[in-house]
Formats: C-alpha cells, sequence, structure tokens
C-alpha cells in the first residue's frame, strides 16, 4: 500500500544495524493537518534508501513516499502480537518539489503528472460525491 505524505522533520536517529544484511534509521515526522493537535508519527528507512537523509535536518519541510507494514508474532508462550511499520521508499525536502507540483492545503503534493498516492480524506472532511440529494 503507498502513501505520500508531508509535514516537518521532528527528529532523527542512528542508524542501527539489525543483521549482518539489514540496517535501518527511523525518524520522526511532525504533520500538521491540524495545528491545534500535531500528530507525530515514527517511519523507518532501510538499506541503501538511509542515505536519502543526508542534508536533511531536524525542521526541514519534507515530503515522504511509504508503504504501511504489518506483521504477526507468537512469543513462545503462545501469544499474538501486531506490528506495523511505515516503510519509507522515498525522502525529499518539500522545498525542492514544491517546483515540481502545487501543495495542497492537507500537505499532499498536487499537480505532478507521475502516479503519485496521498493520504485518504479524514472523516470530519466532505468527499467528492457526497452531496445528498434526497428531498427528506
Amino acid at each position: 500500500m503507498g502513501m505520500e505524505v508531508t509535514g516537518r522533520l521532528h527528529a532523527i536517529f542512528e542508524t542501527k544495524q539489525v543483521s549482518e544484511r539489514f540496517t535501518k534509521r527511523e525518524f520522526v515526522i511532525e504533520l500538521a493537518d491540524n495545528p491545534k493537535y500535531p500528530q507525530t508519527v515514527l517511519f523507518q528507512i532501510t538499506g541503501d534508501r538511509i542515505t536519502q537523509l543526508e542534508g536533511l535536518n531536524v525542521g526541514d519541510q519534507v515530503r515522504i513516499e511509504f508503504s504501511l507494514r504489518g506483521r504477526e508474532w507468537k512469543s513462545p508462550q503462545g501469544e499474538t502480537k501486531y506490528f506495523n511499520s511505515l516503510d519509507v521508499w522515498k525522502i525529499e525536502s518539500a522545498r525542492a518539489n514544491a517546483s515540481n507540483g502545487r501543495q495542497s492545503s492537507r500537505g499532499a503534493v498536487q499537480g505532478d503528472s507521475r502516479d503519485r498516492f496521498t493520504m485518504p480524506p479524514r472523516d470530519d472532511e466532505p468527499r467528492p460525491g457526497d452531496v445528498d440529494d434526497i428531498p427528506f
């Protein structure tokens, strides 16, 4: 499942060598959909893509493309747990992308001819076709 979001880079953590062949780096984006209740969301970027964080600093506006991933795990005691991760495949400065498209009020980039996925509308936002034409 591919999605896209923009926000302010809130924190960048050190690269972790998880196994001999797997490295990851976590970072936090502050989403400002609702300035009264900003959301801080943890993402991870893995492998060679970690270099995309070079040159970015806490406070920078960034645009990320990511996938929502989940898995099930059973403990040795038989307890089942579920884990989610937001796996980033592209991160770039939102300013660098401003010339490629226009910024919407919700932060997603629009007006680009490339195929992109954007966050779905929130429940409190009207959606296209939500017109009630029933007279009662």
